[in-house]
């Protein structure tokens, strides 16, 4: 074969070869070619919509939003840039270099926009936006941010708002989270956060081959969050924090008919803000605070009952007909356990349930629970919702312990004495509850006998849910059990001896339970669980000191939250 012939057939195949080529190119992977080609020359711009608002049970905003001021630099032009950099650095009073840093960062091509400094000052915006005629490139984009108008107020219902991490992102992914979104954690904005969460919009534009822009292809507008109303009362918010402030603990008022929980405050508590400003110092001093300001104390902690348990107590006797209301024992003081002696807090002589639930004598109880059986205690008070979660629509709610004669067989390896059925007599031991499951118990003597399930939010986008919501658990009692533990806690407030007397001058006739907690390290902690008005109950409350004292304590802060609510019912 000549070398003419075998050059026809190299370039007959070098034809074939790019006629195959192209056959590919436009037949074969044409869709492919053309999705990449469009989406070289698209670009999509975001615009923000709002995050939903969180409303107080009268329609109040406790949480909603203001408009943020970003500064961009659209980089067509990198010759100007150091110029652009140094205007926007003197308005803004801030380092050219931190700008340069920020441009470097964000800066993904000529056609797209970079952002430089985010969340600026009204005026500043104003200001560089009066640059824009001679300097197009600078781009002052407003978006919706997180306001609390309120600072700390109600921090542990509401929660906070961050960048999505790794272990929410795996979780949430297939309902169109994605990696930098913004998200709850905590409170309502996490439980809710796919309600609040807004939806991106953006304007389409198209490119030319150097990124210029050329024309606006389309433009889709954000969609805003639905707007959470809570059963919360502002008022009654802000007062139970403003008692509750400089001291460890919390405060919860609920309507003990329907569950819905009117305050809940816990102290120390946080200022959601600093996550949306990115004080990164001040972030971390939250969480390493040995002060525990991000734990809510209400649902998150768990502390021993002390006396308020009591009333688990004396249900329990009274229902397996273990004690009857007209039996009295005489307190000397103390009570020997086979040959440990077990102390109360005070002398009180001859004592029937109703007056020892009223003087919280120790040594009534400790003759009730022995009769009772640790046993039965342990299943009546698993009856009244201890031992675990309330149920509460809030994450983080931890269940408590209860100990048992079964419990510890299995797990310890040990025997049960009665010293320690004397323990749990009085709430004290390895036994642990959260104030939650406390207001819900105490909740079932308000209301006639039911077990609540306690929520907080009213409605989603208008349409009212708390229906849905509404449990209520009858635990059968008999009324006798119910009248006698009733009186007896009425008591409490109304004897001149009563550990809760300081609430007896109120204009509402108040009932409820005392409690000292001893632990091993501090002050004891203080309880008062009760609820009012007497006869018509239309709200539990408790009041929990950590390390607070005496149960008197808890009492005096009780006294004053309900004495605002009155004054606030009266205007």
């Amino acid at each position: 074969m000549d070398r003419h012939k075998l050059l026809g057939i190299l370039i007959i195949l070098m034809f074939v070869g790019l006629g195959l080529g192209l056959f590919n190119l436009n037949v074969i992977q044409g869709r492919k070619y053309k999705k990449l080609s469009n989406s070289n020359c698209i670009r999509l711009i975001p615009q923000f919509g709002c995050r939903g608002n969180i409303l107080d049970r009268q329609g109040e905003l406790i949480v909603g939003n203001k408009i943020s001021y970003d500064v961009l630099i659209l980089p067509q032009d990198l010759s100007s840039l150091g110029r652009v950099l140094g205007i926007v650095a003197q308005v803004l009073g801030v380092n050219q270099e931190k700008l340069w840093k920020a441009f470097k960062s964000g800066y993904l091509c000529s056609s797209m926009p970079v952002t430089i400094a985010s969340n600026i000052d009204v005026k500043e915006a104003i200001l560089l936006g009066e640059y824009k005629v001679n300097e197009p490139s600078i781009i002052i984009q407003s978006k919706p941010l997180r306001d609390y108008p309120y600072s700390t107020l109600a921090s542990h219902l509401i929660g906070y708002l961050n960048e999505i991490d790794r272990w929410r992102l795996t979780k949430l992914e297939d309902y169109g989270y994605k990696t930098k979104d913004i998200v709850g954690f905590g409170g309502v904005e996490e439980k809710y956060d796919y309600y609040l969460r807004q939806e991106e919009g953006g304007l389409s534009v198209e490119v030319n081959h150097q990124g210029n822009f050329t024309r606006v292809l389309g433009f889709e507008l954000p969609k805003n969050g639905k707007d959470i109303q809570l059963t919360i009362d502002l008022a009654v918010q802000k007062s139970a924090e403003s008692y509750l402030n400089g001291k460890k603990g919390c405060v919860i008022i609920m309507d003990p008919n329907n569950g819905e929980i009117i305050a809940l405050a816990s102290f120390p508590n946080f200022d959601p803000g600093v996550f949306i400003r990115r004080s990164t110092n001040r972030i971390a001093e939250l969480f390493n605070s040995q002060q525990a300001p991000m734990i809510n104390r209400a649902i998150s902690a768990a502390y021993p009952p002390a006396s308020v348990f009591k009333v688990i107590v004396a249900a329990a006797g009274l229902e397996l007909k273990k004690i009857n209301t007209w039996d009295t024992i005489v307190c000397p003081g103390y009570l020997y356990v086979g040959k440990r002696k077990f102390s109360c807090w005070e002398t009180h002589g001859r004592q029937g349930l109703k007056e020892a639930l009223a003087h919280s004598c120790d040594t009534f109880f400790y003759h009730a629970g022995l009769a009772t059986g640790a046993q039965n205690i342990y299943n009546y008070a698993l009856k009244f919702g201890m031992a675990k979660p309330s149920n509460f629509e809030l994450a983080y709610e931890v269940g408590g312990f209860i100990p048992s004669p079964i419990w510890r067989k299995l797990n310890r390896f040990q025997n049960w004495y009665d010293g320690d059925t004397a323990n749990l007599s009085i709430g004290q031991g390895d036994c642990l509850v959260t104030p939650m499951q406390l207001v819900n118990m105490m909740a079932v003597f308000a209301n006639g006998g039911y077990l609540c399930t306690p929520y907080v939010v009213k409605s989603i986008g208008g349409f009212d849910v708390s229906a849905h919501k509404r449990r209520l658990i009858n635990l059968r009692l008999k009324k006798n059990t119910l009248n006698q533990i009733r009186q007896g806690l009425r008591e409490v407030v109304s004897d001149p001896q009563g550990t809760g007397s300081v609430l007896a001058s109120l204009s509402v006739p108040v009932a409820g339970k005392t409690g000292t907690a001893q632990v091993t390290r501090g002050q004891t902690h203080a309880w008062f669980v009760g609820f009012f008005p007497f006869e018509k109950p239309q709200y539990v409350i408790c009041v929990f000191l950590e390390n607070g004292g005496p149960g008197h304590a808890a009492s005096v802060i009780a006294k004053q939250v309900i004495e605002s609510m009155i004054a606030q019912e009266a205007k």
